[in-house]
């Protein structure tokens, strides 16, 4: 550990780690009051959060390299577990935090009174604590364990509510996410039988381009595609969407998808960057592009508003694999892409929530048949509207910096390319293109009814945090357009990634 960190970093690393895990602890011991513990410690947490990153801001020019590392119980690698804190990492606790928060806000209403309720809140917690875990964790065997925390909790929420599809969606989940973490953990064997050590930060020292190198690529990565939904890898997303309460499905989109792609991107430019070769670049655009078609074209005939949002999430997820291309080309470029995902973490988590809150309030999501509560629910329909303007990548939205970003990395790729991949690049840079169009194609399908003429019914009466946390994410994701800047700035801030 260098000198040069200040001792308040080392400290507010340890504590972030230990409130993770303390809040999960204190709700599992006293589940009847879970939903307090929850919204006060979430609330100190984005404090917290901000205070640190402000910390780390004044300290970063001064460090020998931008980046904390704190040995568990004061063991330092190889032998201990260690804790890494970087500008990446506090971009993905930040978002963590502001979807958690607001997905409490707006569960306490959705499951009020419900007979899930006390089970809720611990799940609901640990979920939270094991995605922010895995993100500050710098050990390849402890992030398959934050990622067994991260998916059984998640599963467990699926299926909350015991009926038939919830199970089946909820187990379907889980065989996905039991083959993603068994081939994530053979990755970290062979590259703990080759070199002996487990934490990334000297797995990329030593890792190079061999045979054991790309083998634990192709699981490590490929496990994690699994849990991110990557086309063709997304058969679990729509039936847990569809069957999950819709705080969950938030989650599922705006946080874990999120955390997946974030350990992806960690992983690749810590450890497998040397792996990246024109074929891989191809083959991983064209995943990327045949995500984009499928995942929207699947939105626009699908017949319930929660599938169609599911299956909007596998389209944006195409962006994700998009770039990965013209990350092996730019290397530079990946400030870009994470601040695409923030974006989308935000906006997608409102699109989800603001689907439950039709539901929840009509009784069902059937397409043909939501007309008369959008016309009567203004304020959910702005959400949506707002949050899918951003997944549209409209101007002045979130969504529409990260995209202008992205098209303009690509641009510059393709004419720093080999002639040979040239044509491979431009095509990318179209499918960034087209995807914006498919995506304003369903997200006009589902809040187009609200516009046309017919009967206006409320139903069901809903709590106001339900209309109004849809509508704080979306315009959190449209505000990143005009104030975006800070999030890059933190992210520059990233040592060992660049």
């Amino acid at each position: 550990m260098s000198a040069t960190i200040p001792e308040s970093l080392v400290f507010a690393t340890g504590a972030l780690a230990a409130v993770s895990l303390g809040l999960p602890l204190l709700a599992s011991a006293w589940p009847w009051q879970a939903r307090r513990i929850g919204l006060l410690g979430l609330s100190l947490s984005i404090l917290g959060l901000l205070a640190t990153i402000g910390l780390f801001l004044d300290a970063a020019p001064g460090m020998d390299a931008p980046a904390v590392r704190v040995g568990l119980g004061g063991w330092e690698a190889p032998l201990g577990v260690t804790l890494h804190l970087d500008g990446l990492t506090l971009a993905m606790l930040l978002l963590n935090a502001l979807v958690a928060l607001a997905g409490s806000l707006y569960a306490r209403g959705y499951i009020r009174g419900s007979a899930e309720q006390r089970q809720f809140w611990p799940l609901w917690l640990w979920l939270w604590g094991g995605l922010n875990l895995l993100v500050l964790s710098g050990d390849a065997f402890n992030l398959y364990i934050t990622l067994e925390i991260a998916s059984l909790s998640a599963v467990a929420l699926v299926a909350l509510t015991g009926d038939t599809d919830a199970v089946t969606g909820a187990m379907r989940y889980l065989l996905i996410n039991l083959l993603g973490s068994l081939s994530f953990l053979l990755g970290a064997a062979l590259l703990y039988g080759e070199f002996g050590v487990l934490d990334l930060t000297l797995l990329g020292e030593l890792a190079g381009d061999g045979p054991t190198e790309r083998m634990a690529a192709a699981l490590m990565l490929g496990g994690l595609l699994m849990k991110a939904a990557v086309f063709p890898l997304h058969v679990w997303l729509a039936t847990a969407h569809a069957s999950a309460p819709a705080p969950v499905s938030g989650m599922l989109s705006g946080m874990v998808v999120a955390a997946m792609f974030y350990l992806i991107l960690r992983l690749w430019l810590l450890i497998f960057a040397p792996l990246g070769t024109p074929a891989l670049a191809v083959l991983l655009g064209l995943l990327g592009s045949a995500a984009l078609v499928w995942g929207s074209l699947q939105a626009l005939r699908a017949p319930r508003l929660k599938i169609v949002a599911a299956y909007s999430t596998v389209a944006q997820m195409g962006y994700i694999a998009l770039a990965f291309p013209i990350l092996i080309l730019q290397p530079a470029a990946w400030p870009v892409v994470v601040f695409f995902a923030f974006a989308h973490g935000l906006a997608k988590a409102a699109v989800l929530m603001g689907a439950g809150t039709l539901q929840k309030a009509a009784g069902h999501d059937r397409m043909n048949a939501l007309g008369p509560v959008l016309r009567a629910r203004g304020r959910t329909v702005f959400a949506l509207g707002l949050g899918g303007i951003s997944l549209m990548g409209l101007p002045l939205t979130g969504g529409f910096l990260a995209k202008y970003l992205l098209l303009e990395a690509g641009m510059h790729g393709a004419a720093d390319a080999p002639p040979v991949m040239q044509a491979w690049t431009w095509l990318w840079v179209v499918m960034v293109a087209l995807g914006s169009l498919l995506a304003t194609a369903y997200i006009l399908r589902m809040v187009a009814p609200a516009f046309a003429r017919g009967e206006r019914d409320p139903g069901v009466p809903v709590s106001a945090g339900m209309e109004w946390m849809p509508l704080a994410l979306a315009a959190g994701a449209a505000a990143m357009g005009l104030a975006g800047a800070p999030l890059m700035h933190l992210l520059e801030h990233t040592a060992g990634v660049s």
